[in-house]
């Protein structure tokens, strides 16, 4: 398998998507933070080529979380396309809330519902994030992308295998993952940029041309 993997996308290919996604994922953190005044902290980006059918495992290993989850799942189509999921842990959604400085005591007296509240700063958070991060590759890569309205989905991470697998499990994708905590407060989430197999031959090529951009 290790073979195969590195035929489909080889070790430099990954090493300069690496640096494209550094720069992508600063650039998501710094849209958010502008947004919430708090300094969000992004992992060194790790890039995986998986089968379809080991992705739900692979994320369940990944995400250092079990029982209920909420994801964010969003489609992007262009020559760069595939899924985007960002997974935070149950109860996270209170804390962005308060983040965005509109917690239960903001909405007091008022004919809010809370919890709708809560779930729309998750949707928030996920159009800022992902919106940033794909649009800064699409930018460093030459491509133009479009998105699939978000949709919010809960999923129980307790399972063996959890049901969560945007792409055939016939397929290999490519999955770019990052882990992001907000400063000062106890809550992170999970972003995965899973691609599609027919992506795969246009990214090897803009990745190229992207280095020899700086030649």
């Amino acid at each position: 398998m290790n073979a195969m993997v590195e035929e489909i996308f080889a070790t430099e290919e990954k090493d300069i998507l690496q640096e494209v996604m550094n720069i992508a994922f600063g650039q998501a953190s710094a849209d958010l933070a502008e947004v919430i005044d708090i300094f969000v902290v992004l992992s060194v980006p790790n890039i995986q080529v998986i089968q379809g059918r080991d992705l739900p495992k692979y994320l369940l290993e990944e995400i250092h979380s079990s029982g209920l989850v909420n994801i964010i799942e969003q489609g992007f189509l262009g020559k760069f396309s595939g899924q985007a999921l960002l997974i935070f842990p149950c109860g996270a959604e209170k804390v962005l809330l308060n983040l965005f400085n509109q917690g239960a005591e903001a909405v007091g007296g008022c004919d809010i519902d809370v919890d709708t509240l809560e779930l729309e700063t998750l949707m928030e958070v996920g159009n800022i994030l992902i919106g940033a991060c794909i649009g800064k590759i699409a930018e460093l890569l030459q491509d133009i992308v479009t998105y699939d309205p978000p949709r919010l989905i809960a999923q129980d991470f307790s399972l063996e295998h959890p049901k969560c697998c945007p792409i055939d499990e016939n397929s290999f994708a490519i999955s770019i993952r990052t882990v992001f905590r907000f400063e000062q407060e106890d809550v992170e989430g999970y972003l995965f940029l899973i691609t599609n197999q027919r992506s795969i031959e246009w990214l090897k090529k803009a990745l190229y041309a992207f280095l020899e951009s700086f030649e």
